[in-house]
Formats: structure tokens, C-alpha cells, sequence
């Protein structure tokens, strides 16, 4: 098996690329091939070989600070890293708020507020990105509260109440996955 081909190559890679999010699209792409290209040439073909050439490039964290720092030292200002546990967080709240809201309205409304907080605070989405997560988040409340207005909530049967169900889950869970794609790229 060629080396860049073995699995721990492509877990470092990937390591590298998630942590590297930050980088314009271009500088990354660059490193990823400096790194395969490095692996490579190499020419490490058991695991022990392939350990030690990932050991020798350091650890995905190092290297992509290390990008980083060149690239703000360069002149290009970016963020700084996000922690991934921040992320998850934002994602987990937002995708969890449709159904919190119709199970609690103080919970949900808690929950729906700090996940939007936290996506707006946070530089590891675009804008368009936000303005996704943002949509599907306040889609349930909304909803309900035109239903509310248009006094729709007295005449909910089993199925009206099923589509709000789906739709409490679906559309929040939609609006997290694009949010979490976006932090993977």
C-alpha cells in the first residue's frame, strides 16, 4: 500500500483540513498537497514508517497553527480557531430548538437565543451560512405563531399535529447540517 494511501495518512489529513477551516480555500488546498506530497515522498510502507513521517510533521493542531500564524503574518487577519466543542454546541442548540420549543417554550426559547448567539459570534461560518442556520432555527416558533394568530391551534387534528412534529424535527436537523458542512470544509 502506497503510504498517502493508509489510513492514518488520511485521518491526518483530514485533522489538518478541519483545523485549517479558517484558511482561504486556495493557502489550504496548498498545505494539504505540501503534506501529501511530503508523506509520499517518504516512502513509509507499515504503520510504524507511517507513524513516524505523521510524528516528524507534527501534530494536525500544530501545523495549522502554524499556517495560520503565516498567513496573519503575511497580512491577512483571520480569526482566531474555534474550539469544535463551541461549534457542536451551536449546532446541537439550533437543531434542538424546534422540538424544545413545542415541548417547552421557556427551554426552547432559552435554548433557540444561545444557539443563535453563539452562531452569530462565531467567525467559522459565512454569512449565508448564519442566515441558514438562523432560517431554520426560527422556522418552528414562527409558525407557531402564526398558527396562534390565525387561530389555527383549535382545530390541530392527528394530522396537522404529525406535519408540525415533522417539521419541528426536519427543518431545525436541515438547518444544523448545513452549519456543520460548513465547519467540516
Amino acid at each position: 500500500m502506497n503510504a498517502i494511501d493508509h489510513p492514518l495518512v488520511t485521518a491526518y489529513l483530514d485533522a489538518v483540513a478541519r483545523e485549517t477551516a479558517e484558511l482561504p480555500a486556495e493557502r489550504r488546498a496548498e498545505l494539504l498537497a505540501d503534506l501529501r506530497e511530503h508523506v509520499e515522498a517518504s516512502d513509509a510502507r507499515d504503520d510504524d514508517q507511517v507513524r513516524e513521517v505523521l510524528t516528524g510533521l507534527g501534530e494536525p493542531r500544530t501545523v495549522a497553527a502554524s499556517a495560520l500564524s503565516e498567513e496573519t503574518s503575511a497580512g491577512h487577519t483571520h480569526p482566531a480557531p474555534v474550539a469544535p466543542g463551541r461549534a457542536k454546541l451551536t449546532v446541537i442548540l439550533l437543531g434542538c430548538s424546534g422540538p424544545l420549543l413545542l415541548a417547552s417554550s421557556v427551554v426552547g426559547t432559552i435554548a433557540l437565543i444561545a444557539g443563535l448567539a453563539l452562531l452569530w459570534g462565531a467567525p467559522q461560518w459565512e454569512t449565508r451560512h448564519k442566515v441558514i442556520g438562523t432560517a431554520t432555527a426560527v422556522a418552528v416558533p414562527v409558525l407557531v405563531f402564526v398558527g396562534a394568530l390565525l387561530g389555527a391551534a383549535s382545530r390541530i387534528g392527528p394530522i396537522e399535529l404529525l406535519l408540525l412534529l415533522a417539521f419541528s424535527l426536519g427543518v431545525p436537523a436541515v438547518g444544523a447540517t448545513v452549519l456543520l458542512r460548513a465547519v467540516r470544509r
